[in-house]
């Protein structure tokens, strides 16, 4: 028998997602944190929640059909003062397993923090006058994430968080310019220019960092560089602002 197509690195972004029904959600889309046993986050005060960072292991290929399960638990919880306030971070493992086998091991690190007020400055600034050099990067592509293709990740994902779809919500509640571009489909955007670059399921592990939020509708520009296995990949907004920071390694 011909042996089964291989799905892309990053594709365990969109598998075993959230199943809490829609009575079940805070006022951002998320599921509500509470003191009860459902709840696997941690009931903090601060309401505003971020993707912050990934750091990712891929252990074996997911091969089309296969029947996938994931296992995550909180590893570790910690508070502290920053210049916008007080922040929580929670990092959470997941262990996503194809026919048994494990095949991504991620740490993934959500940031809390208390809500902007009514007034806070919309972010990120306007954009400059500034147009991003690539010309020291290897590889590099341009595309326009716009709200359709936020609207279909959201649903891949099953992600209500509504500074993705709500542009109302985006900029009044959470006071952000434009619908925010989600964290870890810039990440997959990044793995799939590593696979034009180097070949599918090419790497052995990749970690991201988000910087600054990307704007819908607005240039987002990728890019990658390196050698002798060990790569810098980045995104970045038309006028060099950076949105995330990756690297990757074979």
């Amino acid at each position: 028998m011909p042996e089964p197509a291989i799905m892309p690195q990053g594709i365990h972004f969109a598998l075993c997602t959230p199943d809490a029904p829609t009575a079940a959600l805070g006022e951002d889309g998320h599921p509500a944190r509470d003191e009860s046993a459902e709840s696997f986050l941690p009931p903090f005060s601060m309401p505003r929640r971020m993707w912050a960072s990934s750091t990712i292991e891929f252990r074996a290929p997911i091969a089309v059909g296969a029947a996938i399960s994931r296992t995550s638990r909180v590893a570790s919880i910690s508070e502290k003062e920053g210049g916008s306030g007080k922040l929580a971070f929670v990092n959470v493992e997941h262990e996503t397993r194809a026919n048994g086998t494990l095949s991504v091991l991620e740490t993934q690190t959500l940031v809390y923090r208390d809500a902007a007020s009514s007034d806070a400055p919309l972010a990120p600034p306007e954009l400059g006058e500034e147009v991003l050099d690539a010309s020291e990067w290897e590889a590099h592509r341009v595309l326009n994430p716009d709200p359709r293709l936020l609207f279909r990740y959201s649903s891949l994902t099953f992600n209500t968080h509504r500074i993705h779809y709500d542009a109302p919500y985006a900029r009044d509640v959470e006071r952000y310019r434009g619908l925010v571009v989600h964290g870890p489909l810039t990440a997959s955007l990044l793995l799939q220019l590593a696979a034009t670059m180097l070949g599918e399921n090419a790497l052995r592990a990749f970690e991201f960092r988000g910087v600054s939020p990307a704007i819908a509708d607005e240039p987002l520009h990728l890019v990658m560089r390196g050698s002798e296995g060990s790569f810098e990949l980045g995104a970045f907004a038309q006028d060099g602002r950076q949105i995330t920071k990756a690297k990757a390694a074979i």
